[in-house]
């Protein structure tokens, strides 16, 4: 058996699932593309349809920086499982070189963003642990 490496699994993911919380505790978990650049990740706010420019997460962001991101791989064969978590703390740029570096490395993760926007404002989280676990 290879090496479980977490955090390039994590980086390779396509998907995660970003975990905030206000400053009441009530937890708000949304799937999130990223890229991440050593101990950097980033996501973005793009021009897909949404319901509202108000964002929960970046408005929990605000009051209460600390995150964590989830990588999960399941498959009916429970030997093949496993996921990393990313613990840190978020900042949110909407200008500046961090909102540069995300655009870019989102660009070149994601060749989606050829067709949609990027066009508000980039989440930079300072992943201070990583977590992980395999069959």
């Amino acid at each position: 058996m290879t090496e479980f490496d977490g955090p390039a699994r994590f980086a390779a993911a396509p998907v995660a699932v970003l975990a905030t919380a206000a400053l009441d505790g009530q937890p708000h978990l949304i799937p999130v593309v990223f890229a991440v650049s050593r101990d950097v990740l980033y996501t973005a706010v793009d021009a897909k349809r949404k319901s509202t420019q108000h964002l929960r997460r970046l408005a929990n962001i605000a009051e209460n920086p600390r995150v964590s991101l989830l990588v999960e791989h399941y498959s009916d064969d429970w030997h093949e499982l496993w996921w990393v978590r990313a613990d840190g703390v978020a900042t949110l740029h909407e200008a500046g070189d961090e909102m540069a570096i995300g655009y870019s490395l989102l660009r070149a993760k994601y060749p989606q963003y050829d067709r949609v926007a990027l066009d508000g404002p980039v989440v930079s989280v300072a992943i201070n642990q990583w977590r992980s676990w395999q069959a």
